[in-house]
């Protein structure tokens, strides 16, 4: 049997995963394969670094951390962003925070380095396509999968830039299946889960065009399963279509009740289908 994590992008709301991680982890599932795209990208890169319980101790850190100092991290002060988004026309936040952050966690780790094996989704401008990185520097795969459009400005990785993976596969199942998975646990943030209703500002189309997108996709290869595999999407909690507003993306106030409160839904779930 070969066990996928994979694990889905969502921003902010990607605090769930790691009560996902803590649930699957203490029950003793350890992943052969973990995919990630965008946050799950970098909650993918902790758990195939250090593939036990522990993991979710220092990923609980990254989350606070990030609450208490996600100015730093995430974004500048109001009149800087402005004058950046003004300047840039593509961007509102500096990369730089992000990356010095992360080369502290990972410093000059590879991919290929990693005790369990990571393939780290982004979009390709220049070929508009999807890549995959699967070896290679660590942080620059997660800074090229998490750079949000709009938010964060375009990833160079060699002579190539990147958007979000979250563009082109959100929520990668089908990746896994291909990739020889034959047990997957899907790492998914809750926003499949939320109707949806036609956009009424023109900041909602693009939104809800996206979210139409990532669900067609997600549902369309969870449909065409090949009957061999086993496939657990994990239930997320303490989320809302307002984490999804421009100001919800830096909203942390509610990371520690997110994980804990998915960690006991999956608790749950996994007594039941295991």
């Amino acid at each position: 049997m070969t066990t996928a994590f994979v694990l889905g992008g969502g921003g902010v709301l990607g605090a769930v995963e790691v009560g996902m991680l803590r649930a699957l982890l203490e029950r003793g599932v350890r992943p052969d394969l973990v995919l990630g795209t965008s946050i799950g990208a970098l909650n993918g890169a902790m758990v195939a670094r250090e593939p036990e319980p522990s993991v979710v101790d220092r990923l609980t850190e990254l989350w606070r951390d990030a609450g208490s100092q996600g100015r730093e991290v995430y974004g500048d002060r109001p009149l800087r962003t402005v004058r950046r988004a003004v300047a840039t026309g593509t961007h509102v936040w500096s990369a730089r925070p992000l990356v010095r952050r992360l080369r502290e966690e990972f410093g000059e780790t590879t991919i290929e380095e990693l005790p369990v094996r990571l393939q780290v989704c982004a979009a390709s401008i220049e070929r508009a396509a999807e890549h995959w990185f699967d070896s290679g520097p660590l942080v620059d795969a997660v800074v090229a999968s998490a750079a949000v459009p709009g938010l964060l400005p375009p990833a160079k990785v060699g002579d190539e830039h990147f958007l979000d993976g979250g563009i082109v596969n959100s929520i990668p199942l089908g990746r896994a299946v291909r990739l020889g998975a034959t047990r997957v646990f899907v790492l998914q943030v809750g926003r499949i889960d939320r109707p949806l209703t036609p956009p009424r500002r023109p900041w909602e189309v693009a939104r809800v065009s996206f979210e139409i997108a990532r669900r067609h996709r997600f549902v369309r290869e969870l449909e065409e399963l090949p009957d061999d595999v086993e496939c657990h999407v994990l239930p997320a909690r303490g989320t809302s279509g307002r984490d999804d507003s421009l100001l919800g993306t830096r909203d942390f106030s509610g990371v520690q009740r997110r994980i804990d409160d998915t960690y006991d839904a999956c608790v749950a779930y996994l007594a039941e289908h295991l």
